[in-house]
C-alpha cells in the first residue's frame, strides 16, 4: 500500500482498494447510515487483512459526520449516543468493573490535546466508590482518568506510565483517547474511530511509540481517535487530483502536463511531491485554523458518549448535570 499517512482503518481499506481494485480478503464491512451520521464497522479477522490494511486483527469503527463543525448541539449529542451505543457493542462490564481512560497527546499543542481534554471532562469515581461507598448509588462504576504528557515533557515514555498505573490501580478495562492523522481534510474533525485493538500512541504526527493493547497492558483496551491533521504531502496530493479531475470535467484533456500527472499512479506522485518539497514541507501537518474550538466540543462529545457508556445512571439529558 502507498505511503499516505493515515490512522484511519477505513482510509488504509479505501487506499487499497483504489490501488488493487479488488475487495480485501480477511476483512468484513458493515455500513450504517442516515441524514447526519455514517457509520462503517471494518472487522479484520485474519492475517490477509493484516498484511492488506496495516492494522492489527479487530474491530475498526468510524463515525463519520460532515456537519459535526457547524456546532449543531442537537448533532453533536446524537453523535455522544452513537458513540455510547459503539462503546456498549464492544465492552462487557460487570456492575462493578473497573475503568481507567487514558487522554494521550500533548496539552501544550491544540491538535494534540483531545485526550487530555477529554480526561478532564469524563466522570471519575473511583475514589467515590474507595472512600465515600455509602453516600453513591451501588450502580456507579470506578472510574479513574490521567493524561500522561508525552516524553519531551516527561522524560518517560507514555507505555511506561501507563503500565505502571494499570499494575497499580488493576482497572477491568483501559479506554485511549488520542488525536489522529486522516488522508482527507474533509474527515479532520468531523470523523471518530473507536477500535478494540489497541493504539500506538504518537501515531497521528508520525511519532509512534510502543503499542498500547491487551498484549502490552494485560487488559482490554478501547481506542477512541479523532483525526485532527492531515500532512502536506497528502494534503498536496489530493489537491492535484482535485484539480484534474476539474479540468477534466472542464474538457480541458489535451494538456500535456495534466496527461503527465494523470498517468502517475498515487506512489509516484507522492515520490515526485516529495522531491519537489523541502524536508520542512515533509515534515508540515495542516489543521484548520478553529482548530481550538473543535478540540473543545469534540472534547464534550466524547466524554459524553464515554459517560453514557460507562455509567448505567448517565442519559443525555442529565450528563451535563452530573459531570459539571
Amino acid at each position: 500500500m502507498s505511503s499516505i499517512r493515515t490512522d484511519l482503518a477505513l482510509e488504509a481499506k479505501e487506499i487499497y482498494e483504489e490501488e488493487s481494485k479488488e475487495s480485501i480478503p480477511g476483512v468484513k464491512v458493515e455500513k450504517d447510515e442516515n441524514e447526519n451520521i455514517k457509520i462503517t464497522r471494518v472487522k479484520i479477522t485474519e492475517e490477509t487483512g493484516v498484511k492488506a490494511l496495516g492494522k492489527p486483527i479487530g474491530n475498526y469503527i468510524t463515525i463519520e459526520v460532515p456537519d459535526l463543525r457547524y456546532k449543531d448541539i442537537d448533532l453533536m449529542e446524537d453523535v455522544s449516543r452513537n458513540i455510547a451505543q459503539e462503546l456498549d457493542k464492544l465492552i462487557d462490564l460487570k456492575d462493578d468493573s473497573s475503568i481507567l481512560i487514558v487522554g494521550l497527546g500533548n496539552w501544550n499543542i491544540t491538535p494534540d490535546a483531545l485526550g487530555p481534554k477529554v480526561t478532564e471532562k469524563v466522570l471519575v469515581t473511583r475514589h467515590m466508590t474507595e472512600y465515600i461507598p455509602d453516600q453513591i448509588n451501588e450502580s456507579v462504576r470506578p472510574v479513574s482518568a490521567i493524561s500522561p504528557g508525552v516524553l519531551g515533557i516527561t522524560g518517560i515514555e507514555t507505555s511506561e506510565i501507563i503500565v505502571g498505573v494499570v499494575n497499580h490501580v488493576k482497572p477491568d478495562l483501559v479506554i485511549v483517547i488520542d488525536a489522529l492523522a486522516s488522508r482527507k481534510m474533509e474527515r479532520v474533525n468531523t470523523t471518530i474511530q473507536i477500535s478494540d485493538a489497541g493504539i500506538n500512541p504518537g501515531s497521528g504526527v508520525g511519532n509512534n511509540r510502543k503499542e498500547l493493547s491487551k498484549d502490552s497492558l494485560g487488559v482490554d483496551v478501547i481506542a477512541i481517535g479523532v483525526p485532527t491533521v492531515i500532512d502536506a504531502v497528502t494534503m498536496a496530493s489530493d489537491t492535484i487530483d482535485m484539480i484534474i479531475e476539474s479540468l477534466k470535467k472542464e474538457g480541458k484533456k489535451d494538456n500535456t502536463l495534466l496527461n503527465m500527472i494523470d498517468n502517475l499512479n498515487k506512489s509516484e506522485k507522492l515520490e515526485l511531491i516529495n522531491e519537489v518539497f523541502s524536508e520542512q514541507l515533509r515534515d508540515m501537518m495542516v489543521t484548520p485554523k478553529e482548530i481550538d474550538s473543535i478540540i473543545d466540543d469534540i472534547s464534550d462529545i466524547l466524554a459524553d458518549g464515554i459517560n453514557i457508556s460507562l455509567q448505567p445512571s448517565i442519559h443525555m439529558d442529565n450528563v451535563a448535570r452530573l459531570v459539571n
